[in-house]
């Protein structure tokens, strides 16, 4: 970008530049030239690229392209002002789709390559990057498919699950590790302790097995398998409909992070409650209560379950330092 910066002709334009492609005026005594500059040069490289994945002629706020790259870039003796602007605006696109493809290919197993396509084109339009880094693109995705359910008719179900399932991956790839409490601290637990869970692991109720089919298509596409793409296609497009076509139930997952791999962890329901109440910041009384509450396990196997359970807890990490109990007052 530096270079492009460098051969770039200035106009005298005081316009400030979004997403959309609209424009706010503003005078050169509240913006810098080279503020003013970023900031139009930002715009043009964000404008979608058309359906055969090149720079639009005419932007969505109806500005002339050719006519705006001429405005502050300058042509060389090989390409246009245009030109040199829409190798920019490709490469920009290119790398969101490629990092938006890599987030989410369970998604796109469900729902194919086509339609992946055009879904991942009209997502990002909407709901653009505005975060320093790219494993941010897909935070909205849910929410959005929600709203969008043509893009995911007839396996609307279970594609929201996989996207769910794969949000909370990236999240627990990325999200920091706090400190593990000590063998003091455990030793000091009481009904009203309050603990803490790692902000990496994540708690899912699912509907369909999802984490199965993710972990095959992760595997697959780390194989060194010759099969064709053909093969491979038809092969993933039997899993889905295998999984598509089960009776919904329900499934508890863990998403947690070890050694800097993300693993999943399926979880009986009394799991996934006590651990639900714990990260909303519950005593250990109040989680119990709700892991037991409407529990099948006969009250002589519960003592046993608990200790099972919270040692496996323990060795893998997922607590964080316990809070002191809080005695009496209002909670």
């Amino acid at each position: 970008m530096s270079r492009i910066l460098a051969e770039t002709v200035l106009a005298d334009s005081g316009e400030m530049a979004h997403h959309d492609g609209t424009v706010d005026q503003k005078s050169q005594e509240t913006s810098s030239p080279l503020l003013s500059l970023q900031r139009r040069m930002a715009a043009a490289v964000m404008e979608p690229l058309t359906r055969a994945e090149t720079m639009a002629r005419r932007r969505r706020n109806g500005v002339n392209a050719s006519s705006e790259a001429a405005a502050f870039i300058a042509p060389n003796d090989r390409l246009s002002s245009f030109e040199r602007l829409e190798i920019y605006n490709r490469q920009y696109w290119f790398r969101l789709y490629a990092s938006f493809e890599e987030d989410f290919p369970g998604l796109q197993v469900i729902v194919g390559r086509g339609k992946f396509k055009g879904l991942m084109r009209q997502y990002i339009a909407e709901c653009p990057s505005t975060s320093f880094t790219l494993r941010d693109l897909g935070a909205k995705l849910c929410d959005w498919l929600r709203e969008h359910p043509a893009w995911t008719t007839p396996r609307t179900a279970l594609a929201l699950d996989m996207v769910r399932l794969e949000w909370a991956h990236i999240e627990a790839f990325d999200e920091l590790q706090d400190t593990v409490p000590s063998s003091e601290d455990m030793a000091s637990v009481q009904a009203e302790s309050r603990f803490g869970l790692q902000p990496y692991l994540k708690l899912l109720r699912l509907r369909f097995p999802v984490d199965d089919l993710l972990i095959e298509v992760r595997n697959e596409a780390g194989s060194s398998d010759s099969a064709s793409n053909n093969a491979r296609a038809a092969r993933r497009s039997k899993v889905v409909r295998r999984i598509a076509d089960l009776p919904e139930e329900q499934i508890f997952l863990a998403v947690h992070r070890h050694e800097n791999s993300v693993y999943y962890k399926r979880l009986h329901a009394e799991d996934y409650r006590m651990l639900e109440v714990l990260g909303e910041g519950g005593t250990l009384e109040d989680a119990l209560a709700a892991g037991f509450g409407s529990s099948l396990i006969p009250e002589d196997e519960r003592s046993t379950f608990l200790q099972r359970a919270f040692q496996t807890w323990a060795e893998l990490g997922w607590f964080v330092k316990p809070r002191p109990a809080i005695k009496g007052g209002c909670k």
